[in-house]
């Protein structure tokens, strides 16, 4: 088994794969950077088995993702479309000398756009939010809303990723309540650690009508069950069709992503809570989430559960969503996960059961 791995060198995901590989008794896997595919670097050949990591984290694959002159600003939210358009393309270069990826480029484009991702899980009988139909800026928003029956929706960028541009809207009779990771300035949209909370609404309005050319994601907001004082939600990795490894997110506000400062939670006490039933159905619904992107040997799904735990519903589905350290299952971290998955022959067969050729 020849393993290659498409990234950006210094990236700790390279490294925690690197080191499940050898860990194994594998030869350390070729990198090739991100930056090389999207300048014209030779694809790898039929012979490879390729895993394709996230571009993020790095400033000039950004700018080159995105075809800009010159790089973003820290934190910048800009040509999040363009990012994604990049993304396709590179995808479609590794792909192009005919090695087999463990991420199949049509599977990374349906995920990385979050109205063609919630779609397919719909059709497949996901259990997901409603969402509503594409809006086009601020008054066709309200406008929607209103004509939904619906006060609190999650506005979100269709190409973005790790909360960056999301925002929690809640409108009343008498007031707009936007809670969002992102600082507004006289000169650009920026993507920070700390939520900021919006209650005038011609600064929120103003906030979606900026954000809405690179494309608009809307979906009812759905109340999540809470432990103690915090709601809570999960990232359940799937690898080879199968719910692994599973952590909690608990956080005070609407947004539960940990690098906006939130915790990771009791995974004991929330299967208490929810109960065997219900933590059993939770997880076949994260590998039927799954199964609607079988050329993947992994995915993260993002699941809720509701107010009283007997309902959940599948937030999001990551294409690089198995970043979690220190999390081990059967003594294996997410990445062990994925390289036993391989060497045991699961993920072939697997791949078998959903019908899924090579």
């Amino acid at each position: 088994m020849r393993l290659t791995v498409v990234g950006n060198p210094d990236n700790r995901r390279v490294a925690l794969f690197r080191r499940a590989v050898r860990e194994a008794g594998l030869p350390d896997p070729a990198v090739l950077p991100w930056a090389r595919v999207l300048t014209g670097a030779t694809p790898p050949d039929a012979d490879a088995l390729v895993r394709v990591d996230s571009p993020g984290e790095d400033a000039e694959v950004d700018r080159l993702l995105r075809g800009a002159a010159t790089p973003a600003r820290h934190g910048e939210l800009i040509g999040l479309a363009d990012t994604y358009a990049g993304l396709v393309a590179g995808m479609g270069r590794v792909a192009a000398g005919g090695a087999t990826l463990l991420n199949h480029p049509d599977d990374v484009a349906a995920l990385c756009d979050k109205r063609r991702c919630h779609a397919l899980l719909s059709a497949a009988g996901v259990p997901v939010p409603a969402a509503l139909p594409p809006v086009g800026g601020y008054p066709q928003l309200r406008a929607a809303m209103t004509a939904a029956g619906w006060h609190r929706v999650f506005v979100k960028p269709a190409h973005g990723s790790s909360a960056a541009g999301v925002i929690a809207l809640a409108v009343g009779p008498r007031r707009v309540q936007a809670v969002t990771p992102i600082e507004v300035t006289p000169d650009g949209l920026f993507n920070s650690l700390r939520l900021r909370r919006y209650d005038d609404e011609a600064t929120v309005a103003a906030l979606v009508d900026r954000l809405a050319p690179e494309g608009l994601h809307v979906e009812r907001w759905l109340p999540k069950a809470g432990l103690a004082d915090r709601v809570v939600d999960l990232r359940v990795v799937v690898v080879a069709g199968r719910a692994t490894h599973a952590v909690v997110r608990a956080a005070r506000g609407p947004l539960t992503n940990l690098h906006l400062g939130n915790a990771r939670g009791d995974l004991d006490a929330l299967r208490a809570a929810a109960g065997p039933t219900a933590w059993a159905a939770a997880m076949r619904t994260c590998e039927q989430a799954a199964a609607c992107f079988p050329r993947s040997l992994h995915v993260g799904v993002d699941l809720m559960f509701l107010v009283g735990w007997q309902r959940h519903a599948v937030a999001e589905v990551n294409a690089f969503g198995d970043l979690l350290p220190g999390v081990l299952a059967d003594g294996r971290d997410t990445y062990a996960e994925q390289v036993h998955a391989l060497t045991s022959g699961r993920w072939d067969r697997w791949r078998e059961e959903v019908g899924c050729a090579r």
